[in-house]
Formats: C-alpha cells, structure tokens, sequence
C-alpha cells in the first residue's frame, strides 16, 4: 500500500510515522516545512480539562494525554515533551465558580485534579503574582509539547522507517478512478504521484484538499492570535491560565503566550503587533518580573474546526482510499489519532473512541 499524506504538522506526522513504521510505502508531503505552520503557532497544551463539552470527546483527549506518555517511552522526550501540570484561576467570582464547577466534574469522571490556595500554587510558581487566598486548580497529569520539534522528530523516524518527503510544493489535484478511488496526487511542480490512500490532514486548507475529491467539509473561521516573547529568563515551570492570559514556557528564554479575549480582537482593525503588545501587557500582570522581556514575532492563524467543533477522522466511504485527520487540539489529539487512523487505514476496525467523530456526519 502507499499512502500519500498531505500535511505534515502535528496530525500529518503522526499518521505518516505511524504508518511507516507498520510497513507502509509512505510519503509525506507539505505545501511548506513539517510542523512550521499551524503547529508551530499554538499554545500547545496537552490537556482534557478543557474538553468537556461532550463525554466522548473528553474520553478522547484523556487516550490523547495517556498516548504522549507512551510516545515519549517509546521515541524519547528529548526536547519537545514537558510534563508537571497545568494551573488556572480567575479574578473574577462567575469564572472563578465555572473553573471550580468544571474541577468538580472532572472529579466525578476521574480525572486528576487538585484545589490549591494562592499561597500553594506560588510554591510551584513562586513567580507568579496573587493573593493568598485564591483558589487555583492543579491538573498534574497535563503538559504542554514543542509542536515543531515533535513533528522534527516523527518525520525522521518515519523516513528512517523508509518513508519518502516532498516539501515545498502545494498538492493540486487528487486522480480518481473509474470507480472513484483514489490513483493520484498532483503536485504544483508538475509531479503526478501513485497513492493508493491519501490521508488529509492539512488543517486549515483541510476544506480545499477534500473538494479535490468531491467533497464539502464544513470548516469554521475561528483565528487566534499566539505571541512569542524572549526574556532573560522564563520565570515558570508549566502551562497555566491565569486571569485574562494564557501562558507557557518555549525553552530556557522563550514564552508563548494566548488570550481568547485578545482573540476577540482579530477581525477588527488591531494589527498583530498592537495584539502582541496587548499579550505582553496581560503577562506582565501577572509575572512581573517580564517587565524587560521582548516581542519576538506574533501570528494569526486560523484554527482547523470542523463545524460541529468536533474531530473529523475516518475514511469517506464514497471516495476509496480517502481519509481525513482534521482537528482543533491536534497537539492533545495528534498522537492518539495518528495511531487510531493508521491502524484503521491498515486494514483494522474503526477504533470506537472515534465512533462520534467519523467523516460521514458531514456527507449530505
């Protein structure tokens, strides 16, 4: 079987290594660099706590927690995998209840949680600023990944288990036989390549990739705003949601940082940069000691949702060796997906933890 997978961010290089290393004729290809677009511009924070709004898809993003976990054992942290928990609070009493409510939930469905004071969480994070008494919740088991590295290190393994890569060069048609299975990609550089499946998993152009075959994916227009900034020193350990900013390490001097409320700003007449500032304005709240940190670059991108909100992963019946892997939390759900799919792709049975998710709940 040869398998061509269009898209080599977090998704892209999971399923291709998966497949590779399970004896497939795999070849990876990106209309840029592995994992230099949206992967590489999103906070990156491996959790299930904030997956709540259907069993299901929590069940999902807890196998996509416990996965990174074996990934790791088996490929190697390296630089791209950072455990030791995630931290939220709220300055406000309504978000400060919903967090706490969400906390109580998560106890009830098993998940690891902890209630800490102020005074426990500085700790832990003895840079951070707030009061004494105010509640924060511990999940210990979440984590966040260097999404660029990680994919770095799937494509090589994947090639090393013989898989081939063009990059550089967008996919601008996909051949279909008689019988509407898939035959070819055609590549802007003029190349026609034989596939017997294609797997897409192009995130936001996910939409433009299916309609080469026939088929209409609904995708949402839900950009978000990510700002790295460089400081003498990162003053935190972990992952956290503080009042009104998002915020995580990027290596010994680097800091990524996210806000949904800076995100409201997008579609009007803010520019990146002034978002940028905004952020740093946010994080120096709460971790003053960023007062002489820098803007390195800030960048809108849009994120790849389906809809419904929801995965789509699975084949499309209708078009013969077409699959897509299309998914906002594609860091939490890469892994655990690129492993569900190749094992589907391969000749297995639709794993059931994707049984709420599958392509055809968009096929008129």
């Amino acid at each position: 079987m040869r398998a061509a997978v269009i898209g080599v961010g977090i998704l892209g290089s999971s399923v291709g290594w998966n497949l590779a290393r399970r004896g497939a004729e795999v070849i990876l290809l990106d209309a840029g660099r592995p994992g230099e677009g949206v992967t590489d511009w999103t906070f990156s924070w491996v959790n299930a706590s904030n997956k709540t709004v259907r069993r299901s898809y929590f069940d999902l993003n807890v196998a996509g927690v416990a996965e990174y976990r074996e990934l790791a054992e088996v490929i190697g942290p390296d630089s791209w995998w950072y455990p030791g928990g995630h931290l939220r609070w709220a300055d406000d009493p309504a978000a400060q209840a919903k967090w706490l409510g969400i906390a109580e939930l998560l106890t009830r469905w098993d998940y690891p949680v902890e209630i800490l004071t102020g005074e426990q969480a500085r700790r832990l994070e003895p840079a951070l600023t707030m009061s004494e008494a105010t509640p924060v919740v511990f999940y210990p088991d979440e984590a966040w990944v260097h999404g660029r590295r990680l994919v770095g290190r799937l494509v090589a393994e994947a090639v090393a288990a013989g898989a081939e890569c063009r990059f550089d060069s967008a996919v601008r048609d996909i051949g279909t036989s008689a019988d509407g299975s898939v035959r070819t990609v055609v590549l802007s550089d003029g190349n026609s390549l034989e596939a017997d499946v294609v797997v897409n998993a192009t995130g936001p152009a996910a939409a433009e990739i299916a309609g080469l075959v026939g088929r209409a994916l609904p995708m949402r227009w839900e950009p978000g705003a990510v700002t790295r900034i460089d400081c003498d020193r990162v003053p935190i350990q972990r992952v956290m949601h503080a009042p009104h900013i998002e915020i995580r390490p990027d290596g010994d001097a680097s800091m990524v940082l996210h806000s949904r409320e800076i995100d409201a700003l997008i579609d009007t007449a803010v520019n990146p940069a002034e978002l940028g500032r905004l952020l740093q304005d946010a994080v120096r709240r709460v971790l003053p000691g960023l007062d002489s940190s820098r803007i390195v670059e800030t960048r809108v991108s849009n994120r790849p949702i389906p809809d419904d909100g929801f995965p789509s992963v699975g084949a499309i019946p209708s078009v013969p060796g077409y699959y897509e892997a299309v998914s906002h939390s594609g860091i939490t759900l890469g892994p655990v997906l690129g492993r569900l799919l190749a094992e589907e792709i391969l000749g297995g049975a639709p794993d059931a933890l994707l049984a709420d998710f599958r392509p055809e709940r968009f096929t008129a």
